[in-house]
């Protein structure tokens, strides 16, 4: 008979461990292409700010994909079943795509990057969904745990590769070779979805359209304070949000290379985060989310300042070392909270509809609010836009002090 010690490490070392570790690097990789390092592109193809502050408005679909959600729960494709089928076809359209955007021209051609960039987007949030219901029905309730440890992990590798290597790689090859290469890079997905096992049916999947669109909803709203839920979703990280999204455009701005930011930013920033990560997941067991959240939401603001501060600065690889540090470290702490919170909240029989749709909540800081940013930084200059994006994350603590009585903690209670 094993001992609990053997089932342990059987347990890390099993496949479906493997499985989520590289489906985690499949969802992430594809985040930043539309992000920080098409911002870089732009910015040195001569795009102005106000241009890519609006390209924020490509990631709508990462907000909206609670609409389609339901569709890839009730319906099964003909091919690999009903998980790995539409995993398989999100991961050949994303490849397209990112192929699509390779040979698209930031300066001559905004409006055809902009519709690549939007369809990069639509199948990454549509891999996103899939993957995520993958890991709840793949998993015990015992491995879970450990194995969204593993997939946050490996989603983080992925951001890494396309951010941190890509920016570094930038300095060496043309944007149009980073993107085929990252192209390439996501047929380790594709060997992923062909080689994972199909899991098994849950009880209680949707057998008709309504079951799949409706109930999720009706199950959720019918709890008391859902709506102020959804509105401190919103507001939590809005203003760390905010100030990422100008952030690749602030650091050439003040003198820095693509590679200097590939390598402090993204490489240097990654362990920060890991180690962010690590640490909010302790302190999480010992002060339990809602405090978790209070505190992570007061140092987030804290990091966000530290870019006001950078911009009196000026061009110092010490100083934005030392903000990035702070800034990653809290930021992993932060996500820790927030996404332990959220998987609190759906209830086993809809877990992806109802994570699709809270996750969509928690994205639309980054597309629609991330919007304006480059008018705002334009008009206000560095130091007082960082000073603002410090302070818009008071309206978010605040409600979370109202619901500290309220819907959070009874939430976090009612589905112990």
């Amino acid at each position: 008979m094993p001992t609990p010690s053997s089932s342990l490490i059987k347990t890390i070392f099993s496949g479906r461990m493997l499985i989520t570790l590289m489906m985690g690097f499949s969802s992430g990789l594809p985040l930043l292409l539309t992000m920080s390092v098409l911002q870089a592109w732009m910015k040195l193809e001569g795009v102005d700010l106000k241009t890519i502050g609006l390209f924020a408005l490509v990631g709508v679909p990462y907000t909206l994909k609670f609409l389609w959600a339901p569709l890839l729960d009730r319906y099964t494709p003909s091919l690999l079943g009903r998980r790995r089928g539409w995993l398989l076809l999100a991961q050949l359209g994303l490849m397209l795509s990112i192929v699509l955007l390779a040979f698209t021209s930031p300066a001559d051609s905004p409006l055809s990057v902009a519709f690549a960039a939007l369809l990069l987007t639509f199948f990454s949030a549509s891999q996103d969904i899939v993957i995520d219901a993958y890991r709840r029905e793949a998993l015990s309730d015992e491995e879970l745990g450990f194995g969204s440890s593993l997939y946050v992990n490996g989603y983080r590798i992925g951001m890494l590769l396309a951010s941190g290597g890509g920016l570094i790689l930038a300095d060496f090859i043309s944007f149009t070779q980073v993107y085929l290469l990252m192209a390439a890079f996501m047929l380790i997905g594709v060997a992923t979805t062909l080689f994972a096992p199909e899991p098994e049916i849950p009880e209680g999947q949707p057998k008709r359209l309504r079951e799949a669109v409706i109930d999720p909803f009706i199950e959720y709203f019918s709890r008391k304070d859902a709506l102020l839920i959804l509105f401190f979703i919103l507001l939590y990280k809005v203003g760390d949000t905010m100030a990422s999204h100008m952030s690749i455009p602030f650091y050439l701005d003040i003198g820095f290379s693509t590679s200097e930011i590939g390598s402090v930013v993204k490489l240097f920033g990654f362990w920060a985060t890991i180690l962010g990560g690590l640490l909010g997941g302790l302190l999480i067991l010992r002060i339990g989310i809602y405090r978790a959240l209070w505190v992570f939401g007061i140092f987030q603001g804290l990091s966000t300042a530290g870019f006001a501060l950078l911009a009196m600065m000026g061009y110092s690889l010490a100083g934005l070392t030392g903000v990035i540090a702070f800034e990653n470290l809290t930021a992993g702490m932060g996500t820790a909270a927030f996404v332990a919170f959220m998987a609190s909240l759906t209830n086993r029989r809809f877990t992806a509809t109802q994570y699709a749709l809270l996750s969509s909540f928690m994205g639309i800081p980054r597309v629609l609010v991330a919007a304006p940013t480059g008018y705002m930084a334009e008009a206000m200059g560095w130091v007082s836009f960082f000073s603002f994006c410090a302070l818009i994350a008071l309206p978010g603590l605040a409600l979370l002090w109202w619901l500290r009585d309220r819907g959070l903690m009874q939430q976090e209670r009612g589905k112990k």
